[in-house]
C-alpha cells in the first residue's frame, strides 16, 4: 500500500494532528525568533476580545439569569403537572415567554443590535408579566421565587439601560 491508499486509524490520526502541531509550534518560535516587526507583530498582539460595556453586559447577565431560573421554574411546573396540578399552568405560560424573550434579548445586547433599546422595552414587559405570574407561587415554591426575583433584577437593567 502507498501512503495515499493507507487507511485512517486512530495511530495515523493522531500522527497527522502531531505534525500539524510541531509544524505550527515550529512556526510560531521562528516568527518569535526572527523579532517580526510592524504590521505583522501588531497583528499577531492585537487582542479580538474586546470589552462589551457595562450597561449590555448588566442586561446579558441578568437576561441569562432569567433563563436559568426560568428553566428551574418551567421543570418544577412540569413536576406539579405530572402530579396533576395545573394550578401553575399561568405561571408556565409567562415563564415561557420570558425564556422566549430573554434569550433574544441577551442575544442581541451581545452583538449590540441597533434595535436593543425597543427590545428592552418588550423585555420588561414580559418580564413583568412573567414576575406577577411567579410572585403568585413565591411564597410556596422556591423554584417560582427565584424566577420572579430574576425577572425584578432584568427589569432594572432593562431600565437602566433604555435610560
Amino acid at each position: 500500500m502507498t501512503d495515499k491508499q493507507t487507511p485512517s486509524t486512530p495511530e495515523t490520526d493522531f500522527s497527522a494532528s502531531r505534525r500539524h502541531m510541531i509544524l505550527g509550534a515550529t512556526a510560531m518560535a521562528t516568527a518569535a525568533g526572527l523579532g517580526l516587526s510592524g504590521t505583522a507583530s501588531a497583528a499577531m498582539d492585537h487582542n479580538h476580545m474586546h470589552a462589551i460595556p457595562a450597561g449590555r453586559q448588566k442586561i446579558i447577565d441578568s437576561t441569562l439569569d432569567c433563563v436559568k431560573a426560568g428553566q428551574a421554574c418551567i421543570q418544577h411546573c412540569i413536576d406539579m403537572f405530572k402530579m396533576k396540578d395545573t394550578s401553575m399552568a399561568e405561571c408556565a405560560d409567562t415563564v415561557q415567554e420570558m425564556l422566549a424573550t430573554c434569550t433574544a434579548m441577551s442575544q442581541m445586547a451581545s452583538y449590540d443590535s441597533k434595535h436593543l433599546k425597543e427590545f428592552a422595552s418588550l423585555c420588561i414587559k414580559v418580564c413583568k408579566d412573567c414576575k406577577k405570574s411567579c410572585d403568585i407561587h413565591a411564597d410556596t415554591h422556591a423554584a417560582c421565587k427565584a424566577c420572579a426575583e430574576s425577572c425584578a433584577d432584568c427589569i432594572k437593567s432593562c431600565k437602566a439601560y433604555i435610560a
